[in-house]
């Protein structure tokens, strides 16, 4: 497995742990991040969501696709950008941007693994034609 392949798996694992926790004991969860306990069955839906991306991120990751690996760096590295918007319009409390640097931080290891990645194919080419 490429190293974006595993920079990818690992963000699968953490999507399946926090989508599996919502699922089935949300409020403990929330409650820990000083979120408010809830009874409604949106934060089970995000949680069945993120073990759906964790699947695609798995899959992606055996398959070695390239392409999706970029896809997630685009949209992992702007999550951060809307988590923020909601708490300055106050619809969430701060803790919510640590959701986003999370995702940030995946999406940085993504794009030094994919270029150095690329690095390496291009040296590797280099070298073989000499």
């Amino acid at each position: 497995m490429s190293n974006p392949a595993k920079s990818v798996f690992a963000f699968g694992i953490y999507e399946l742990i926090l989508g599996v926790g919502l699922m089935t004991t949300p409020n403990p969860l929330l409650a820990f991040f000083g979120f408010p306990c809830t009874n409604e069955v949106w934060i089970r839906v995000i949680g069945v969501l993120l073990c759906f991306f964790a699947f695609y991120d798995f899959m992606a990751a055996r398959h070695e696709l390239t392409d999706y690996f970029r896809w997630t760096v685009y949209a992992r590295s702007s999550v951060i950008f809307f988590f923020t918007a909601l708490v300055l319009a106050g619809f969430a409390i701060p803790t919510l941007i640590l959701f986003g640097v999370v995702d940030l931080l995946g999406a940085f290891w993504t794009a030094i693994a994919l270029r150095s990645s690329k690095f390496s194919e291009h040296h590797q080419k280099h070298n073989l034609s000499t």
